[in-house]
């Protein structure tokens, strides 16, 4: 999609920046029309037949003048005949005229449900496809329940909004100016009077429909509490029955819907005793115009017809009136969502400004490459020089970290003057108590968070020097938390290298001793997996993730927790499967259980972001430092 203006403002910790009303309505709206702009022609036609609606039904109502002074009233007093063919006559031509105002009411109706849906259609699509380009850290301090009321709640808002609220709003609008108007030609000293009523009218909007806009605002922000609170409990459904937790989950949601119903109760409050104030105004003010408009018919000032026709106006003048007003919150709430919406769509992406990219290449006798565009098996880093020279450096997974910081934020150091390096095809483990930086090393190999001090290279060039999609299709990763998506094992599998085999895709199942558990499926490799595998344990799904990186068949393996899921038993059938994924590649290990990590070339200790030791097994166990301390411990648990 090409760009829109944008708009000031940016997420805040918890979701996406909340407001209690849009900051600023003029770009706000014309960001939306930006939307709309392919269908101008659409909205012009609109345009037209809401001027045509509002016209007819002005017509309509000035027409009684002419029916009752210069057709009902001579009737009554002589029966002409040619006089009652005239009459007809104009009562067809009403109708004819009310007709075309019906006519062009379902007409700018009908065209607006087409022009609000591909208007959202299209702000679904820059909404999804900013979120796919925005940092992991951005994930990491929003909580999905406020991401996803963006697309429940505040687009059905907005589509609400732009299908019937404008139109009726601008419909509205017309028809307050025409039927002004027309009183103003048909009395003006009725029209003062209707002008002082009016006035108590609109003050009371302004009062009470400002209270029941703050409140509408109000519960939008509750609605996506209470969406996150819920999509947080269905998650952790298994963690909340273990431990019991049902009354306090209960006690807290109720604080949260108590807190959404006391501000739906106060908006609704407000809106509702809008309408009977309202329509009581409007009922005193016919009857003032009636009782004034009598007077001026019985001595002479006005004739019957226009006084019934300015009474008439008089109904038709409060009922838009009070619409706008509605319109005006709705309109205001659907502005305050789309802030919401458009704040996200500002968000500044993922940033890459590497320019190495990674390219197949074949190898000859003397180890020369020669770019191709076809699999091989082997890579290279492909880097052109400012000169126009193209450098080729083939891909190995030689990883080397220099003096590494690095803090989620500011003032919170996770990772203190980090050095190591792993040479191709070496393994290195990461040991550590929770939180001493170990999984933060492996964020940082593959660029979901920046380094801001310190260099991190593979294969002796600096990973921001490299294309982020590139750097990552040189890396697998097997996490702690296995996703699986909607589809079946094959495709789950396939989702590793998607121009994967049917036959690759099973090889690599057996490599990670996953292929007996699947063919003992009802359906095989074609197995339907939904709501995340939650008909295969936990277990199993590990082994699909670890079967996902095999055939990836990357030159560097990351495995944060990979076995955490799986018992002793499956980890001893699957350890000659993971080192036989793991031969030729760098892997980086980080794992509790001793059996992962004690093969590893390189043992790193961490604490408090720190590498205090580091070494092999055997030799950090005769050191009898933090590592003896962690496997002594271990052995107590074994």
């Amino acid at each position: 999609m090409s760009r829109q203006p944008k708009a000031e403002g940016g997420p805040m910790r918890g979701g996406p920046k909340g407001m209690g009303k849009p900051t600023n309505i003029g770009q706000t709206m014309k960001r939306i029309a930006y939307y709309m702009r392919e269908d101008k022609w659409i909205l012009l036609i609109v345009f037209i037949s809401i001027i045509v609606s509002a016209v007819a039904n002005i017509v309509g109502i000035s027409a009684l003048q002419i029916i009752i002074d210069n057709y009902l009233q001579p009737l009554t007093q002589n029966n002409n005949s040619e006089l009652m063919r005239e009459f007809i006559l104009v009562i067809g031509g009403i109708s004819i005229v009310y007709l075309v105002g019906v006519g062009s009411t379902y007409l700018f109706n009908r065209l607006m449900v087409g022009v609000s849906t591909r208007t959202l259609y299209k702000i679904r699509v820059d909404l999804f496809t900013k979120m796919e380009s925005l940092p992991i850290k951005y994930y990491d301090t929003n909580t999905h329940g406020n991401l996803m009321s963006l697309y429940t709640n505040d687009i059905d808002t907005l589509r609400q909004v732009l299908s019937n609220s404008i139109t009726g709003f601008i419909n509205s609008l017309i028809t307050v100016v025409g039927v002004f108007t027309m009183m103003i030609i048909y009395s003006w000293q009725l029209t003062i009077i209707v002008v002082l009523m009016m006035s108590l009218m609109l003050l009371s909007i302004r009062v009470i429909g400002g209270k029941s806009a703050n409140f509408f605002m109000r519960q939008q922000q509750e609605i996506g509490r209470v969406n996150g609170f819920i999509e947080e409990m269905i998650e952790g459904q298994k963690v909340i029955k273990v431990f019991s937790r049902q009354e306090r989950v209960i006690e807290e949601f109720e604080v949260l819907n108590e807190a959404l119903r006391n501000s739906a109760t106060s908006a609704n409050i407000f809106a509702n005793i809008l309408m009977p104030i309202m329509v009581n105004l409007s009922y005193v003010l016919y009857a003032i115009t009636a009782m004034v408009g009598g007077l001026f018919a019985i001595n002479g000032t006005l004739s019957i017809g226009t006084v019934i026709a300015f009474l008439q106006f008089t109904r038709t003048l409060s009922q838009p009136i009070n619409q706008i007003s509605q319109q005006m919150n709705a309109v205001l709430t659907s502005l305050a969502g789309a802030e919401r919406i458009f704040n996200v769509i500002d968000e500044k992406p993922e940033l890459d400004e590497g320019q190495v990219t990674m390219v197949p290449v074949e190898l000859d006798q003397d180890n020369q490459m020669t770019e191709v565009d076809y699999r091989t098996g082997e890579f290279a880093w492909k880097e052109e020089n400012a000169d126009g020279s193209i450098k080729y450096t083939r891909v190995r997974g030689n990883v080397v970290f220099s003096d590494v910081t690095f803090g989620y934020e500011k003032n919170k150091t996770v990772l203190k003057g980090v050095s190591l390096y792993a040479k191709p095809g070496q393994k290195i483990a990461f040991v550590g108590s929770t939180g001493a930086g170990k999984t933060t090393i492996t964020n940082l190999i593959n660029r979901f968070y920046d380094v801001p001090s310190g260099k991190i290279s593979i294969d002796g060039i600096e990973i921001n020097k490299i294309k982020k999609p590139d750097l990552r299709r040189s890396l697998a990763m097997v996490l702690q938390d296995t996703h699986l998506f909607t589809g079946t094992v094959m495709e789950n599998i396939r989702y590793g290298r998607l121009d994967a085999t049917d036959e690759e895709v099973i090889a690599a199942a057996k490599l990670a001793n996953a292929d007996k558990f699947i063919r003992h499926l009802e359906n095989g490799y074609q197995t339907v997996l939904t709501s995340d595998a939650s008909n295969l344990s936990q277990g199993q799904r590990q082994l699909l993730a670890i079967a996902r990186a095999a055939i990836a068949e990357t030159p560097i393996l990351i495995l944060d927790e990979a076995t955490s899921s799986i018992d002793t038993r499956t980890e001893k059938l699957i350890q000659k499967g993971m080192d036989r994924l793991m031969e030729g590649k760098t892997s980086f290990i980080i794992a509790h259980r001793l059996s992962t990590v004690r093969s590893a070339k390189a043992i790193m200790v961490l604490e408090h972001g720190e590498i205090i030791e580091r070494g092999d097994h055997d030799q950090l166990i005769e050191q009898k430092g933090r590592y003896y301390e962690l496997s002594a411990g271990l052995f107590e648990l074994t």
